[in-house]
């Protein structure tokens, strides 16, 4: 790999590790009273807030640019259903249904993009579901099933990653900081949208946080700064179907993670199938080529 390369495939790697980790924090975060909808609103806003005041004139760019809702709408959507999801549900089998990622990412692409998979590209991609389908079709069942509304949520966000993805790609004409914006501002004010409605129907509670916590959620807030900026530098400098393929390394530390700390369990099938998973991940990032088209987000 290219330099370049080397820096868009380190960038992803960030935002994996940082995501693998999340589920600690909001959990300690719903434990002191704070629902991960909230939760989610509240470390994207400050997030928000700190691009803002760096990058105030990226938001002119929503004015002349209307896909930057879209990218909103979808970025929101994601980070709504994972945080809520690997909050609620088992872990590993949240990031898992997550990382059915793959295939929507490979028909978004060929839709938006232009971009037909090659046949490498298919093979990864098949590896990776097996991965996907070895952990989560259980022995009296030939299919996957998705099983209460964790798995639902993870699903739901997987699609929207892939999509956010696509449109980083489809996007790289705008400058970096009006897709970051778009970024923070979809996880700020969709999770706020939803918990609001939520507090009416009584589904979820009023925000809550003790003084003791803010620090935790600060530093949620300045991890998911640094995670989604590799996230629009990396996918916005390598294929879709690479960028969805690097990022199942979020499986290897959610599982590693969640199961020492007994937030899930883990079996041996479960195990080779985040291995299949990780394995497509890091022979795509050494055999694809980087996207070659001229970028245009200097200092991002």
């Amino acid at each position: 790999m290219k330099s370049n390369a080397v820096k868009a495939a380190s960038a992803l790697l960030l935002n994996a590790l940082i995501f693998g980790l999340s589920w600690w924090p909001f959990r300690q975060l719903q434990a002191a009273g704070l629902h991960p909808l909230w939760a989610t609103s509240l470390t994207y806003a400050v997030a928000l807030l700190l691009v803002s005041l760096f990058w105030s004139s990226a938001w002119l760019k929503f004015r002349h640019h209307p896909m930057l809702w879209l990218l909103l709408l979808s970025s929101g959507l994601c980070n709504l259903g994972f945080n809520w999801a690997v909050t609620t549900g088992d872990v590993v089998r949240v990031i898992l249904l997550f990382y059915l990622m793959p295939m929507w990412s490979a028909g978004l692409a060929w839709w938006l993009l232009g971009e037909r998979p090659g046949v490498a590209s298919l093979v990864r991609v098949g590896l990776a579901l097996a991965g996907v389908g070895l952990v989560l079709t259980p022995p009296d069942s030939a299919w996957p099933v998705p099983q209460g509304m964790a798995d639902g949520l993870a699903l739901m966000a997987g699609f929207f990653f892939a999509l956010t993805n696509v449109l980083l790609r489809k996007l790289t004409h705008i400058p970096g900081p009006s897709r970051v914006l778009a970024m923070f501002s979809g996880g700020c004010l969709t999770a706020l949208a939803v918990a609001t409605v939520g507090v009416q129907g009584g589904w979820v509670a009023a925000p809550h946080l003790p003084w003791s916590d803010w620090p935790l959620a600060l530093a949620l807030s300045l991890g998911f700064l640094a995670a989604n900026l590799g996230l629009q530098y990396g996918a916005a400098r390598l294929s879709a179907h690479t960028t969805a393929l690097i990022m199942p390394a979020e499986i290897m530390v959610a599982t590693v993670s969640s199961v020492a700390l007994g937030a899930a369990g883990l079996s041996v099938r479960s195990l080779l199938g985040a291995t299949l998973i990780t394995l497509a991940a890091l022979a795509a990032a050494w055999t694809d080529p980087p996207h070659q088209e001229p970028l245009h987000d200097p200092g991002v």
